[in-house]
């Protein structure tokens, strides 16, 4: 494993090494499917210290690329991310910050893969709204995406059972490369999804 600066979102070679390590991982698949698998896993993981600390202690970590640093297996796989420090503010600081490293990185991702903006920020919506969820703090999600400035879909969550679960606005693709759908999958029936969670979460 090797530490990478966040800056390298914005790389085109790295981002081509990536993707062809994306490639190795999984049956071969055109450019713009590969970059939204590996987006949606990035995603998750370059939000994740500034939304931790902020549902935590109040206090956002910066999300700015130049202060994150990825944690990235040899296989090309975003296994943790830190920040190396604090953000002033409150929301609207952290949804500026966010937005602008968020675009820089969408911006960079469509360039290099193919994959289209909106459906690169819909993942990042989804990667938020998850993050503060599993943080305890689900009503952080819309305020913090629309301070973000850019055009990304509201988070919605949906309440099966006891349990409250993102409804996702994005689609992994990872059927595309010979995966089932994910249990939340959008891009299958709202019943059979319904279904799918439900047996998952054990809510009946």
């Amino acid at each position: 494993m090797s530490a990478v600066p966040a800056t390298s979102l914005t790389d085109p070679r790295w981002l081509r090494a990536q993707l062809h390590l994306t490639a190795r991982r999984h049956r071969r698949a055109p450019d713009p499917v590969l970059g939204v698998i590996w987006w949606y896993s990035a995603s998750s993981v370059l939000v994740a210290p500034a939304l931790q600390s902020w549902a935590a202690t109040g206090t956002a970590r910066d999300p700015a690329l130049d202060a994150v640093t990825l944690d990235v297996t040899a296989d090309g796989r975003l296994l943790d991310a830190r920040s190396a420090r604090p953000l002033d503010g409150g929301l609207d600081e952290l949804g500026r910050a966010l937005g602008v490293a968020l675009a820089s990185a969408i911006a960079a991702i469509e360039a290099v893969t193919g994959a289209r903006s909106p459906a690169l920020r819909a993942i990042a919506t989804d990667s938020i709204a998850n993050r503060l969820l599993w943080a305890g703090t689900p009503e952080r999600a819309a305020p913090l995406v629309a301070a973000t400035g850019i055009r990304m879909p509201r988070p919605r969550y949906v309440e099966l059972g006891s349990n409250l679960v993102v409804r996702r606005a994005s689609c992994c693709l990872i059927y595309q490369v010979g995966q089932p759908k994910c249990v939340s999958c959008p891009r299958q029936p709202p019943a059979e999804r319904e279904s799918r969670v439900r047996a998952a979460l054990g809510a009946h």
